[in-house]
């Protein structure tokens, strides 16, 4: 009989040379390259190519791939009169996962997928790829205005990735170091091995199904608390607790009660997640550039955090990487329904390198189970019962 282990904890689901985690020195790299590194010196765009193709690209490509992206903003009238028949107050996560889901029959051409073979058409992979990244902060972006009872903005061409989110989202003109913020964010979220919702993208790539269906399983994956929920139960819990004083006291009675801390722990992570510690560093610029004249929850957050660590630190339990993006998020103008959308935009990115990296050497998955139902016994006629 097969050992079972629930969740599937550290039992090694496929090779990949796409990202690594070194959870006991908190370390994190993507093809190689430190997220410390990328964070402080690359664009969302850069990293997405290296995530892509595993290299950093020249200046030309970059520019080329640049180009792709803004080339492919908009979205057909079509698919904008759908959003705008979908219920208003359901979650942005629901009709993110809808809408992408429904691309697929726009772009219904997936013979390379057909016959069960390896897909080796790069120009299709690259192409489907880049119309699903640039597409996807669109639709996240339009849904804002869309569900309020406007019409969405249109994209700008001028405009970098980030840039023409945030422009789209509020209808405002960016603020550099906002914009810069952002950027990062999405550096930082856009790949992390095999997690729950990238587990998703390669079990559903495996059957060779549509790209647009795979991510959008990874999507549902990822709208769960325990995934990609939780900077949205960050916001929350700061707005909870309300004040620095009480902070203790609701932390204390949280451990007391088995609760959990929104933001903290990470199972990957016997230390700081790598990626908290960044947005750290760009909250406190943050605070430094607008003179202190900032939120209080950023305040808040930083007591939170080190009650958190003076009362779980011993145990491995420090901030991990939503515990300080959404509130970021809300100062950028971002509602808290919509954090997890901002994930599922920058996390698409490792998505579509996992989707291109199952598809050059694709097995279907089919795992195994553990039996504990009765034996087999005999069908009993409904008048002997």
């Amino acid at each position: 009989m097969s050992e079972y282990l629930p969740g599937l904890a550290g039992v090694p689901a496929t090779q990949s040379n796409i990202s690594e985690i070194d959870g006991d020195n908190g370390l994190l790299s993507y093809r190689g390259y430190a997220i410390e590194e990328l964070a402080a010196n690359s664009s969302f765009e850069e990293t997405t190519l290296l995530l892509l193709d595993g290299c950093l690209p020249k200046p030309a490509e970059l520019d080329e791939f640049k180009q792709q992206l803004v080339d492919n903003r908009r979205l057909k009238f079509t698919t904008r009169g759908m959003m705008k028949n979908l219920p208003p107050n359901g979650h942005p996560m629901d009709m993110l996962q809808t809408v992408v889901a429904s691309l697929g029959m726009y772009n219904p051409n997936i013979d390379c997928l057909i016959g069960g073979s390896a897909c080796n058409d790069i120009n299709y992979i690259h192409n489907t790829t880049v119309k699903i990244m640039a597409r996807v902060s669109s639709i996240v972006a339009m849904w804002q205005h869309i569900r309020n009872g406007y019409d969405p903005v249109g994209p700008r061409d001028d405009l970098s990735y980030a840039e023409n989110f945030l422009y789209m989202f509020t209808g405002k003109e960016p603020d550099p170091m906002l914009a810069r913020i952002m950027d990062v964010c999405l550096i930082l979220h856009a790949e992390h091995t095999i997690n729950a919702s990238t587990f998703a993208t390669l079990v559903n790539a495996s059957t060779l199904a549509s790209p647009f269906s795979v991510i959008a399983a990874a999507i549902g994956a990822l709208s769960g608390p325990l995934h990609g929920g939780a900077n949205q139960r960050v916001l929350e819990m700061l707005q909870e607790i309300g004040h620095v004083d009480k902070v203790e006291e609701y932390i204390d009675t949280k451990l007391a009660n088995k609760e959990v801390i929104w933001g903290m722990g990470h199972r990957e992570y016997k230390t700081k997640d790598p990626r908290a510690t960044i947005l750290q560093g760009l909250v406190n610029q943050f605070i430094e550039d607008r003179g202190g004249n900032v939120n209080p929850m950023f305040e808040l957050a930083k007591v939170v955090e080190e009650v958190c660590e003076d009362r779980l630190g011993s145990k491995g339990v420090y901030a991990n990487v939503d515990f300080y993006s959404g509130i970021l998020y809300a100062e950028m103008g971002i509602p808290a329904d919509q954090f997890t959308t901002i994930f599922a935009i920058s996390r698409t990115v490792g998505w579509l390198a996992h989707w291109r990296e199952q598809l050059a050497d694709n097995r279907i998955f089919r795992p195994t189970q553990v039996y504990t139902g009765v034996d087999r016994r005999p069908y009993v006629p409904m008048e002997q019962r």
